[in-house]
């Protein structure tokens, strides 16, 4: 899950991704409302933490551009302005949920699981694929009723591909939701991660389709 952590108090920003990270989470923060915009625009994120008072340009602002773009990724906008205009603004902008200074980094972490699930159209927050079950409010994987035990990036791989289970995700997809911004990414190292998948879900489970990327079939 790719967020777009928007947040110009740097020790906040911080201590966030740092939790965000521990979490399996990909974060790339944006300092001020001119960077998240450009981000928000010509990147793919899941899920976009956004902060209403920005340097340069204002968070309703950013938020507005976005959706006449026809952005539709999962805004939760985390500021320390309670008042009812501001709550009113940010929702009227396309703000999808809102949480107020100070707060539960526990709370937040759940917040946006809850919104990157239903953006992929999950009710439930179990998701199943045949034996294997992801709980997308936990975080946590079971085959056959057994914990399932990744490393960070088989996570991030399984959890993108179980969220579109029978929908083909492209591999740059895959590689922008797995790695952050500036990682020095291997060309085939997605490769690598499926064949580990494999190896602990099955082989059948992850299909590859050549020349656009890899699917999770649901049966």
């Amino acid at each position: 899950m790719r967020v777009l952590l928007v947040e110009d108090d740097v020790d906040l920003s911080k201590r966030i991704a740092a939790s965000l990270r521990a979490e399996n989470f990909v974060v790339d923060i944006a300092k001020n409302g001119e960077d998240a915009e450009h981000a928000g625009l010509t990147e793919i994120f899941d899920v976009a933490v956004l902060d209403l008072g920005l340097p340069k340009i204002d968070g309703v602002t950013v938020l507005k551009s976005w959706r006449n773009a026809e952005r539709m990724l999962p805004v939760l906008v985390l500021t320390a302005r309670d008042g009812w205009p501001d709550k009113v603004a940010a929702f009227k902008a396309g703000a999808d949920d809102f949480l107020t200074k100070p707060f539960k980094i526990e709370e937040l972490i759940l917040r946006l699981r809850a919104l990157v699930r239903r953006a992929t159209g999950h009710a439930a927050s179990v998701i199943t694929c045949g034996d294997l079950s992801f709980d997308a409010q936990l975080g946590t994987f079971e085959l056959a009723g057994l914990p399932l035990k990744l490393t960070a990036f088989e996570w991030r791989v399984l959890s993108c591909l179980i969220l579109r289970k029978d929908v083909i995700v492209d591999r740059r997809e895959l590689v922008e939701r797995v790695y952050e911004g500036d990682a020095d990414v291997d060309s085939n190292s997605i490769e690598v991660i499926i064949a580990r998948l494999r190896r602990k879900v099955g082989a059948d489970r992850i299909e590859t389709e050549r020349g656009r990327g890899y699917m999770l079939r649901a049966d």
